[in-house]
């Protein structure tokens, strides 16, 4: 979940006082930020519209996928279910095609079982086919592909994807890191922007034409500007190229999310790879239903997802998939040959910065809270596309006469103390470094900056001459 900017000022670069001093050291960083929100917002705003809109579609697709595939999804409430592997066994009749790569059981009276299958013909290699099972009866509800650990059904993942890379792969999603990149800068620039500009004329009531643009445009990005920092500070812990760095960070730190050991615990695995386990029906051993009642033994309540053994040499994985409020993130590691829990992970154990990525992560996608989330991430989106209408009427309102768009004037840098530019420049630099798609942009906009304003310098030389 990101203008002409949000908290845009749009006015013109009030003149530097003869004596910087006196109004402070910082106030002749207003035009330069001035300038930076102008034409950073211009120029970025069709990435961020593009990704408000599409993550305003994410948003309202959880409670689409509840209404377009609750066949599949929800049965009537019945008296006792049926043991997992029975329906795991129902399933496999039903799709014989692959290997089961999962099984989610029932976690709601309502709700099917899901059995996951991988190397299915026509279905994505990082996707999964999903069976659904009535957990009482064994019927078949139906097959959809799934993709994530939320489960994400054809028409979540769709919306997904669009979102994050425009159905164009890896290329694609340099598009979505280039608006979260720039998203905080923008935000923190018309923030900066709006809180220096006199109260007096921060007001909309009783106002008309520009400035009652820029007051709503304003107003508005100021109270939205927290939700933007996060979307665009969680939003580039899974980009392409910043997302390495942070995980580079994240992981010298300390916080690398641990896992639990799948190794088996070496006893006798005569059971281990039977008929069924062979035929890639899941069944390894002692079977689902024994692996499934230690994991409960060890607290692992419902929703949880059982992953078969990789090899002879691996354990049953249960793990627990509530991303939401509560969260549950346990595991639990069952050897196949004697069913015994061979480990365990808590998420309580996990490091703090492990955690804050999990709940960012979540937050952002809309899961942590349910439906409250998703209206929160609703209302952001909007927020962002109607700040991005008003930047650029803004700008239209900016020109005189015919003039469209009058820009921002030049050389606002040479107004700013060097003990205030060079630190400055150098934490650019740095944060340039490690998001590319913030430093390359940038760099290249000062260049062509330069170039423009020294042509405009030599022609008016040689005019007034």
């Amino acid at each position: 979940m990101s203008t002409a900017p949000p908290t845009t000022t749009g006015e013109a670069p009030q003149p530097a006082a003869p004596a910087p001093t006196s109004r402070g050291p910082w106030a002749p960083l207003r035009p330069l930020v001035l300038r930076l929100h102008f034409y950073a917002g211009l120029l970025v705003a069709p990435f961020l519209l593009v990704a408000a809109v599409t993550g305003l579609l994410y948003a309202g697709a959880f409670q689409a996928e509840k209404l377009v595939y609750a066949h599949e999804t929800t049965v009537p409430a019945g008296d006792t279910k049926l043991p997992v592997s029975r329906q795991v066994a129902a399933a496999r009749k039903a799709y014989p095609e692959g290997t089961v790569a999962a099984v989610r059981p029932s976690p709601a009276d309502d709700a099917t079982t899901r059995v996951l299958l991988s190397g299915v013909k026509g279905v994505d290699a990082t996707h999964t086919f999903a069976v659904f099972v009535d957990p009482y009866t064994a019927e078949i509800r139906g097959g959809l592909e799934q993709y994530g650990s939320t489960g994400a059904l054809p028409l979540r993942t769709w919306i997904d994807e669009f979102h994050r890379d425009l159905h164009l792969g890896e290329n694609g999603r340099l598009y979505s890191e280039l608006a979260a990149s720039w998203l905080w800068v923008i935000a923190g620039g018309g923030v900066v922007l709006w809180f220096s500009r006199r109260r007096d004329l921060r007001k909309v009531r009783g106002t008309g034409g520009r400035r009652r643009t820029l007051g709503l445009h304003g107003t508005v990005g100021v109270w939205a500007a927290a939700g933007f920092f996060f979307l665009s500070a969680t939003g580039l812990t899974w980009s392409q190229y910043a997302g390495a760095s942070i995980d580079e960070l994240r992981t010298s730190l300390g916080g690398a999310p641990p896992s639990v050991s799948a190794a088996a615990s070496g006893g006798d695995h005569a059971g281990h790879d039977t008929a069924s386990g062979a035929g890639g029906g899941g069944e390894h051993g002692v079977g689902l239903d024994k692996v499934l009642a230690a994991a409960r033994a060890e607290g692992l309540g419902d929703p949880v997802e059982i992953v078969p053994p990789a090899d002879a040499e691996s354990a049953y994985v249960v793990r627990q998939v509530q991303r939401s409020w509560p969260t549950k993130q346990d595991a639990a590691a069952i050897d196949p040959a004697t069913g015994e829990v061979t480990d365990v992970l808590r998420f309580s154990d996990h490091p703090v910065l492990a955690k804050l990525t999990r709940w960012g992560i979540d937050l952002h996608t809309g899961v942590l809270f349910g439906l409250v989330n998703q209206i929160a991430l609703m209302l952001l989106a909007l927020a962002l596309i109607l700040l991005i209408v008003w930047g650029y009427r803004m700008w239209w309102q900016r020109g005189r006469g015919s003039a469209f768009g009058r820009p921002i004037p030049r050389g606002a840098w040479a107004q700013v103390p060097p003990y205030v530019l060079v630190p400055l420049m150098a934490v650019i630099a740095v944060l340039g470094y490690f998001v590319p798609l913030l430093g390359i942009p940038l760099a290249a906009f000062l260049v062509v900056d330069v170039v423009l304003g020294e042509i405009a310098h030599r022609r008016g030389r040689r005019a007034s001459a």
